[in-house]
């Protein structure tokens, strides 16, 4: 898969993808492997090549998400300034992802401020997304008796 396929990279600069793509370490995962698991040091960030993964934030698979389009990431915890990751990644099947040293990714995204800038605005747009998904998650258990939160 191309990087300038995720959506995260499309208007990264050809040159800082490139240097990216250098940086990138493809992986297989069998069926049960966990790329992370909660509370995990946050260390690297994942585009998903092919495959099907289940995001949990609990042991129980509570709230749970699957990831399953190409150039989808995942592990953005690594690249927002946390110590650990907020969610645990299962493979359900086969998976192949591009892995990331998330301190080498972003020095690479600060040497392109414009593609940087567009690649946190793109992320913040998943995190935004998952949250949502996250909120229906909680009102289809909880009902409308539940917390509610204004963005």
């Amino acid at each position: 898969m191309s990087l300038q396929k995720s959506v995260l990279f499309q208007e990264v600069s050809p040159h800082t993808v490139g240097e990216i793509a250098h940086i990138a370490v493809q992986e297989s995962h069998a069926p049960g492997a966990f790329l992370f698991k909660t509370g995990d040091p946050a260390i690297h960030f994942y585009i998903l090549e092919e495959g099907r993964i289940r995001l949990s934030v609990s042991g129980t698979g509570l709230l749970a998400q699957i990831v399953c389009e190409p150039g989808e990431a995942l592990g953005w915890s690594s690249m927002v300034g946390s110590d650990a990751y907020t969610a645990s990644a299962e493979c359900l099947g086969l998976v192949k992802v591009l892995k990331f040293d998330s301190v080498a990714l972003m020095r690479l995204l600060e040497q392109d401020p414009a593609g940087g800038l567009s690649f946190y605005k793109r992320l913040a747009g998943l995190i935004g997304k998952r949250l949502v998904a996250s909120y229906g998650a909680t009102l289809s258990v909880h009902g409308e008796r539940a917390a509610k939160s204004y963005g």
